[in-house]
């Protein structure tokens, strides 16, 4: 029954996604280090990782864990000459690139520790990524005390034959739960790389780009026992939107 709940959210966020036709991502002529440095700043923090969790550890005496499907939608200027000249069919880039993720946390038990992985694909693009975190929860939280927690991450994107983009993040939050509302907030940093993996006649050794952002993000999760729900807020030079469907146990 559980399962069969979790599909329908996915699917539901599968149609509700906006229907576009194939974009391939390219590297034509003309194309310059400024352009690609720029689109791999924005793709960098679209697929930057969204922790779409408290501050709070998963785990106690015994384990914790977290596995559910979210939906990321990451808010670009598609009209941007470094987005209209990458693509095939610019006419199709959506303004939000819509992911469908999995992702599972684990909670250690003992030790305030949660690792956690998440798998994205985005609809009618070449795009893929992973991502991977480790939170350490500096202040566990009580009744009356927030928890506070540092979280690093990385990610990769893949599925793209043109280019490799890759980042690193590390961020620190906090929340405060009530009742079956827990409110939570963080800032963090995002680093950047980005590689070419053709070159051009302008730049025969290829595009090579890092840059570092300043990433903050707010959210809310709603806790109901077995399933919980979460949303979030992150803002950057790309806004996203994630919301979050999981079974805790």
């Amino acid at each position: 029954m559980i399962k069969k709940v979790l599909f329908s959210v996915l699917l539901v966020f599968v149609l509700a996604a906006p229907a576009i036709a194939k974009v391939t991502f390219i590297l034509p002529t003309g194309f310059t280090q400024e352009d690609f440095s720029n689109l791999t700043r924005d793709l960098g923090l679209a697929i930057s990782y969204v922790p779409l969790a408290p501050a709070e550890p998963l785990g106690g005496v015994l384990p914790g864990f977290d596995i559910g499907v979210e939906y990321t939608g990451a808010k670009i200027d598609k009209d941007a000459p470094y987005f209209t000249k990458s693509v095939t069919n610019p006419d199709d880039l959506p303004n939000i690139i819509p992911e469908f993720k999995a992702h599972a946390q684990v909670g250690l038990p003992v030790v305030p520790i949660d690792l956690g992985i998440v798998y994205a694909k985005v609809p009618t693009t070449d795009i893929k990524l992973v991502g991977y975190e480790l939170k350490y929860a500096i202040f566990k939280g009580s009744v009356v005390t927030p928890a506070v927690a540092i979280r690093g991450a990385y990610t990769k994107l893949s599925g793209v034959e043109v280019f490799d983009i890759s980042t690193r993040s590390l961020d620190l939050s906090i929340s405060k739960g009530f009742a079956m509302l827990t409110p939570y907030a963080g800032v963090g940093r995002v680093w950047i790389s980005g590689k070419a993996k053709v070159a051009t006649a302008f730049f025969p050794d290829g595009f090579e780009a890092n840059s570092r952002e300043t990433k903050s993000f707010v959210g809310l999760k709603l806790g109901l026992g077995l399933i919980n729900f979460v949303a979030e807020a992150d803002f950057s030079k790309v806004d996203e939107y994630s919301f979050r469907m999981n079974l805790h146990f």
